[in-house]
């Protein structure tokens, strides 16, 4: 038997002779002088990559707040904003992209977000690049704005294009509530402050009519001159396309509307001719690529998770300017009793620890706060208000609003070092709003009866049985003056000499445009979210950074494992939605297949009742009606 010493001293030897250990092999082991002339031969350069196109299908809603798309099985989910535009601006740079293909499949898209897209356009065509639009169907001016700022737009044959104008309705409730026996009993602070009128009255007061009217003008003012900068006409022949439409695809190129009318393969023959046989059209350019799953191991399995979360982790040793969203109806806790209104909420405590991390991670050089929330709990507001403070003692700190930054939306973003806001942002409304639903009607028609005790003059002010007492209402009107003269007095203190106009005849809840609103000096920038991230490296003196989102945006994976752990901001018992809610949900499959869009307007409505009810005071945009 071999000895332990003898065997490792053969395997020694057999490595030296193999060159393992660095020695020079036997000579029978040695490559034959052809073989040498052939390694010394110079290795032939990979062949340069195709010429592409990159093409981008813009459906389903255009979201904000970023989600990790690995791991979504290669089927069609929301676009996130940035995401989208940061694959627009890769295509811009790549030589080997040729050009854009932007298909519109009906997408919901608003009217700041439509503004950042096509400044992403506007990168591309400033690198030599055609942007080329396409669509099967126009569905409203807002669509049409997009692709109008593209370098050629087509549609196909017999497409309509809805470029009408502007419409929007606002609901009022006030009849309905009374047919079931609920009295609504809300206060404001502030003439203009109408979030509550949609329960208290059957249209609007003249301050409401009034500001919808000034709202209205300055976004279709926007609209047309968008429009009219990208087809290069007039703003009076872009205002005779929209008064003369509804247009077919063939009256819509005979008027310049557009440029061609072409069904898909028709385009893609128009860019092969273009761009040569062999251009490739890659429709996921820019998309993170999906680990690929071997079953056939229970290793393979194992790799597959573990790429899925490798895929999702950051470089945190490079400058970043960190990316933290104010998404939704703001709220101090997440919770699912809202998620029959609402598609997401921006709860305090979450934000608050994202801006904390963001503050005190030194990878972190600058931070941007991106705002699209119509407002919602004073106390969250201020919460997110504070801990913006913490950011700015330690870095630079920029706003980017998004389609709204109102009421609680402004609040949150009155402390930073600068507010960009697009034309089209919908932004101010300072002021509060609360109140309560007397259901006691209500529960009278159904036959139950309530017998309610208290100890405490006050205990009952918030009870459903009842309106407010004379009293109750002062004292609960007094309360909210005191937190509307904390929004003023942070207004004030912040914006300092930059308004230009006395706070009381900016507050009492007026909304503007963001074209308006810089006028006034409520914001600082008109610009996108962009333009918002390049201020915040410049100030924080970084050239070679990237953007990344706090808290990291999660893979469909982790989100599942989480909810089935019970390790999310989801916590705490379901609060149950107002009787009125419930009678509109038994209706809602007979309203949304009516009349779609009034339906959503009142599940909207509704919504905002239920963030009243579950938040207290809030301080609440009214609802404009106009759409996205």
């Amino acid at each position: 038997m071999t000895s332990r010493r003898s065997w490792f001293h053969l395997t020694l030897a057999a490595a030296i002779a193999a060159g393992a250990w660095g020695g020079r092999p036997a000579r029978a082991q040695e490559k034959p002088p052809e073989a040498e002339a052939k390694k010394a031969e110079p290795e032939k350069k990979p062949e340069p990559p195709k010429p592409r196109i990159a093409v981008f299908r813009l459906s389903g809603a255009i979201k904000e707040t970023p989600t990790d798309d690995v791991f979504n099985f290669g089927g069609e989910s929301s676009t996130p904003l940035w995401t989208l535009v940061e694959r627009l601006d890769k295509a811009a740079k790549d030589p080997a992209v040729k050009a854009v293909v932007v298909i519109l499949e009906s997408p919901t898209i608003g009217p700041a977000q439509v503004s950042e897209l096509r400044q992403a356009f506007e990168r591309v065509k400033a690198a030599g690049k055609e942007v080329i639009g396409h669509a099967d169907n126009v569905g409203s001016l807002g669509q049409y704005v997009l692709l109008s700022g593209a370098s050629r737009l087509s549609v196909v044959p017999t497409a309509d294009l809805w470029i009408t104008g502007i419409y929007g309705e606002a609901p009022y409730l006030r009849h309905m509530l009374e047919k079931i026996g609920v009295k609504p009993d809300f206060l404001t602070c502030g003439d203009y402050k109408s979030a509550a009128e949609m329960f208290m009255r059957d249209g609007p007061s003249k301050e409401a009519e009034s500001m919808q009217n000034w709202l209205l003008d300055s976004l279709f003012d926007t609209m047309v001159a968008r429009i009219a900068a990208g087809r290069k006409v007039s703003p009076e022949l872009v205002k005779a396309w929209i008064d003369s439409g509804p247009h077919t695809a063939e009256k819509a190129k005979s008027l310049g509307v557009l440029d061609a009318v072409e069904h898909r393969q028709e385009l893609e023959a128009h860019l092969k001719k273009t761009y040569g046989a062999d251009v490739v059209l890659d429709r996921k350019y820019g998309k993170k690529e999906e680990p690929k799953l071997d079953a056939s191991t229970p290793f393979g399995i194992f790799k597959f998770f573990g790429d899925v979360m490798a895929a999702s982790k950051v470089d945190k040793k490079k400058p970043a300017v960190g990316v933290v969203y104010v998404d939704g109806p703001i709220v101090v806790d997440k919770s699912a009793g809202m998620s029959a209104f609402q598609d997401g909420e921006a709860a305090s405590t979450t934000i608050r620890r994202a801006l904390d991390d963001a503050a005190n991670d030194d990878s972190i050089k600058a931070v941007v706060l991106r705002v699209d929330s119509p407002g919602g709990s004073a106390l969250a507001s201020e919460i997110i208000l504070d801990a913006t403070r913490r950011v700015k003692a330690k870095k630079p700190l920029v706003v980017s609003m998004g389609d709204v930054a109102g009421s609680g939306g402004y609040y949150v973003a009155c402390a930073s070092d600068a507010v960009f806001a697009d034309e089209a942002t919908i932004t101010g409304s300072i002021g509060v709003v609360s109140g309560k639903m007397a259901v006691g009607g209500l529960y009278e028609k159904l036959g139950v009866a309530f017998k309610a005790y208290r100890r405490g003059q006050n205990a009952g002010m918030l009870a459903s049985g009842d309106l407010f007492t004379p009293a109750e209402r002062l004292k609960m009107q007094s309360y909210m003056d005191e937190i509307y003269g904390v929004f003023k007095g942070h207004v004030v203190a912040i914006r300092g000499g930059k308004l230009k106009k006395p706070i009381d005849d900016l507050a009492g809840g007026r909304v503007y445009t963001g074209k308006q609103a810089i006028e006034l000096g409520l914001v600082d920038k008109l610009g996108g979210f962009h333009d918002a991230v390049a201020h915040a490296a410049e100030a924080a003196k970084i050239a070679d950074y990237d953007v990344r989102t706090i808290p990291r945006a999660k893979s469909i994976l982790e989100e599942i494992v989480e909810q089935s752990s019970g390790d999310d901001d989801r916590k705490g018992l379901v609060r149950s939605a107002v009787p009125s809610s419930i009678l509109l949900e038994q209706a809602a499959p007979i309203l949304k297949a009516l009349d779609p869009a009034r339906a959503d307007a009142v599940r909207t409505a509704l919504g905002r009742l239920e963030l009243i009810r579950r938040e207290g005071v809030v301080a609440m945009m009214p609802e404009l009606g106009l759409g996205r």
